[in-house]
């Protein structure tokens, strides 16, 4: 197992797991279509394939057509772009395609997974018969977007959850962050720093603070009811904010994913 910092430039697809056997991989439907169509591949041709699980390889395409392409294993690539803490966006669903934009630079970020939910001031209605083809459209996105940044998974994008369902996933979580403007407004409020630096003091000695699961919860375009914010800190999140400037919903995840991982030493951080 080798880095292979030469192949950065290289087209990366993502396989199921049953399509990457030990000699050879098989590209299928979508995406061999892409490749043959719109990257022009053809034998001899190489690429980057990952199984989103815990192989990745460069490979050289022995046959190619729009439905399927054969490609042998020339080299097993180590698997290290993924970050050592888990962050999860839950983003209270927003109007139009903002979600698609939450999804798409998250991912390329480094999100763990997405978890929309419905909120009090939400402006967007909730349609659940749209719903699986929304998740599938997001899937798509996510997929695309860690094929982009050279991703060794992409992140999990779960069904649309009510707000008790998300007050009752606190628990499974190390840390839960709940962006809420009014502690941006307070020249005492908490901020992210200050409330990792916190929890990591009050893990000492534990292996949750090298590579926690944290949960970032991002509000509507509405932002939060003062309820919602004494629910989600009766559940046990810590509320933060994130600036005395107001963010637009589909910029806030973005920054408060980016303030975790470089807190996290992962960007030049601690």
């Amino acid at each position: 197992m080798v880095k292979g910092g030469w192949t950065t430039t290289m087209q990366r697809y993502f396989v199921a797991a049953e399509q990457f056997r030990d000699s050879h991989v098989r590209i299928i439907g979508e995406d061999a279509h892409h490749a043959v169509r719109v990257m022009r591949t053809k034998p001899g041709d190489k690429f980057i394939v990952s199984d989103g699980q815990s192989r990745t390889a460069l490979v050289a395409v022995r046959e190619a057509s729009p439905m399927q392409i054969t490609a042998d294993i020339v080299q097993m690539l180590s698997s290290d772009s993924e970050s050592s803490w888990s962050v999860t966006i839950a983003q209270s669903l927003p109007k139009a395609d903002k979600m698609e934009l939450v999804i798409q630079k998250g991912t390329e970020i480094g999100a763990y997974a997405f978890v929309p939910f419905q909120s009090e001031r939400m402006i967007v209605q909730y349609d659940s018969k749209k719903e699986a083809k929304r998740i599938e459209r997001w899937g798509k996105i996510a997929k695309e977007a860690a094929e982009q940044a050279h991703r060794n998974r992409i992140p999990e994008i779960e069904p649309v959850h009510s707000w008790r369902d998300l007050m009752k996933s606190i628990d499974s979580y190390n840390l839960a962050l709940f962006c809420y403007e009014r502690e941006g407004y307070a020249a005492h409020g908490k901020g992210i720093r200050s409330a990792v630096q916190e929890w990591m003091k009050q893990q000492e000695g534990s292996e949750d603070v090298s590579s926690p699961s944290v949960l970032l919860i991002v509000g509507s375009e509405g932002g939060f009811t003062e309820r919602e914010a004494a629910e989600a800190e009766a559940a046990g999140a810590v509320l933060v904010g994130l600036g005395k400037r107001i963010l637009r919903t589909e910029t806030a995840g973005i920054v408060g994913l980016t303030c975790l991982l470089y807190e996290s030493g992962e960007m030049g951080g601690a």
